[in-house]
């Protein structure tokens, strides 16, 4: 698997380029990233890629001094399961 950054989304593809997961997210704003959908097919689920599309993004509001508004369902269930991702998260 292969997780590339592209415009304001994260995908991930398999090892025949074909692309599995993505996370879509908005900057608002100086100071936040919305996190709007999280993905991935079927067949590719119950392997940690969307966990790890999440942590990517996590990573990414970091670097940038952002906090994140979890919209997605999956992202905000994340955010609940990572004491770690509730310090950036907006309330």
């Amino acid at each position: 698997m292969e997780y590339y950054d592209g415009d304001n989304r994260i995908y991930v593809t398999n090892d025949v380029d074909i692309e599995v997961g993505e996370i879509t997210y908005v900057p608002s704003g100086e100071h936040l990233l919305i996190i709007e959908h999280t993905g991935v097919d079927p067949a590719y689920r119950g392997q940690g890629i969307a966990q790890e599309l999440v942590r990517l993004v996590v990573e990414i509001a970091i670097m940038q001094g952002k906090k994140v508004i979890p919209l997605c369902p999956f992202a905000n269930a994340e955010f609940k399961k990572h004491p770690e991702y509730q310090k950036i998260e907006a309330k």
